[in-house]
């Protein structure tokens, strides 16, 4: 989730970038065992298979220097500052930090993590939503919480835009709260939805049926109709992703399709499909690409043919599952059951 830029984690967990690169910040990092990658504005994250964090690129405030520890399972990149999930539930925050951001609340009970301009948002195990930062606009002097969530134990994910907020859920239906100038923060009725994304000015969501909902503004900076918020017919999508000004969306065949403001690049991605998931965040996204596996291994969410840290990420963040906890206990029986080494290992299912 970049500023008019994204980056891509390849297969064989190299890094790939496109769009604006005005800070340096497209090219790739050097490394092959990378498993998720976060893009800011002008700073980086990237989460390797031993747990630890890497960061690049702008570093004025200390966002792109992680802690360290080999711990984590989540990242995610904000304007100025950095979040993460460790693998005890507990959250870690650096970076700028003038209205909050780069503090977290006590706990070790989180499940998922998002990262917006200047604020937090964070799911605990049950179902309950907590925000810290900056709660107003981009210059301080109206106040439209988006940092302040609505109570309830029934969420099950959630999405931090630039100053607008959103959470689903678990009847499938959608909150909305922050700044609303454009509607953005005015999710559609009804409890069919089963992903949500928050953009600068802009909402997208995802129908069980494999459609697409977007609401807000569909202009860019400039006023130029750029169509950020119009996505694309068809019912074969799986995931999505709202950038400043644009949009990503992921199809059932693994290919990637992308609208919106493309003055850089920015909403075209790499052609081709085996792409598995693409990632929220403050603006452009991510996506990872497919492995192909021999096995079914229960846990191995992501498809890299074991179970890991990369399983913690995909679930953590992406909600690729159902939210009933019971398939923590799943990956915990399989932690680390490489099949292609471990063929005969009672696990591992021939596909």
């Amino acid at each position: 989730s970049g500023d008019e830029y994204c980056l891509a984690l390849r297969n064989d967990g190299s890094i790939t970038g496109w769009g604006n690169n005005a800070y340096g910040q497209v090219p790739s990092v050097i490394g092959d065992d990378f498993i998720a990658v976060s893009a800011g504005v002008g700073h980086n994250l990237a989460l390797k298979a031993d747990g630890s964090i890497v960061g690049w690129r702008i570093n004025n405030y200390g966002q792109a220097t992680p802690p360290e520890g080999n711990d984590f399972i989540a990242i995610r990149a904000g304007a100025s500052h950095s979040l993460a999930l460790r693998s005890n539930g507990r959250l870690v925050a650096w970076g700028y930090g003038r209205y909050g951001q780069a503090s977290v609340p006590d706990g070790n009970d989180f499940v998922a993590i998002d990262a917006g301009w200047y604020f937090n948002l964070a799911l605990r195990a049950n179902g309950s939503i907590v925000g810290w930062g900056f709660n107003y606009d981009y210059w301080g002097g109206t106040w439209y919480g988006q940092a302040t969530p609505p109570e309830g134990t029934d969420f099950v994910a959630v999405a931090a835009g630039w100053t607008h907020s959103l959470a689903l859920r678990s009847d499938g239906s959608i909150v909305g709260w922050g700044k609303d100038d454009d509607g953005q923060a005015t999710p559609p009725s009804g409890n069919g939805f089963t992903a949500i994304a928050a953009g600068a000015r802009h909402s997208l969501a995802l129908k069980a049926d494999g459609s697409i909902v977007g609401w807000g503004d569909n202009h860019d900076d400039e006023g130029r109709w750029v169509g950020q918020a119009s996505p694309p017919t068809g019912n074969d999508f799986v995931a999505i992703s709202a950038g400043e000004d644009y949009s990503l969306a992921l199809r059932t065949d693994g290919s990637l399709v992308g609208w919106g403001n493309n003055s850089v690049g920015q909403s075209t991605p790499p052609a081709g499909g085996k792409f598995v998931g693409i990632s929220t965040g403050v603006a452009p996204r991510l996506a990872l690409q497919e492995s192909i596996c021999q096995y079914t291994l229960t846990g191995d969410f992501n498809n890299d043919c074991e179970v890991n840290y990369s399983d913690c990420a995909a679930m953590a963040n992406e909600w690729l599952v159902d939210v009933d906890f019971s398939h923590f206990a799943d990956m915990a029986s399989n932690w680390l059951i490489d099949c292609d080494i471990e063929p005969a290992n009672s696990a591992c299912i021939p596909k």
